[in-house]
């Protein structure tokens, strides 16, 4: 029988806090325009976990939900403005997590590129990566 394992993450500020169930599913680097505008980033590093691997430790009242598309949110810090979280009826069942906002290192390296076809040039990638373009 394996032994579970936990990770801890949280926001810049610390006012949210949430645990992660290893094994997660999967982690990925997304450059959907979305993902980037949201973090003001060239793309972002998820990692997707079953949702009952996620619980929140406290900050139940700091975490906000924007809805940034019908079926799909954005969880954040409302005092200092971390995107940390990721839920959508496409993917029903599963957390994503901002791979930048969980302390340590978890259970695998990055394996895929998606949403690749909406990528800008001036972000150097790892080719050696699959990409996806959902």
């Amino acid at each position: 029988m394996t032994e579970s394992r936990q990770v801890e993450g949280g926001c810049l500020c610390g006012a949210v806090r949430f645990s992660l169930e290893l094994p997660s599913k999967w982690c990925a680097h997304c450059h959907c325009t979305m993902c980037r505008r949201a973090h003001g980033a060239g793309y972002v590093t998820w990692v997707g976990f079953e949702s009952n691997h996620f619980t929140l430790l406290n900050g139940d009242h700091h975490l906000t939900w924007y809805e940034s598309s019908p079926g799909a949110r954005r969880g954040f810090c409302n005092t200092c403005g971390s995107t940390m979280l990721f839920e959508s009826q496409r993917w029903a069942g599963e957390t994503h997590v901002a791979l930048g906002c969980i302390d340590g290192p978890i259970d695998r390296e990055p394996q895929a590129h998606v949403f690749h076809d909406t990528h800008v040039n001036w972000m150097p990638l790892d080719d050696a990566l699959k990409v996806f373009n959902p």
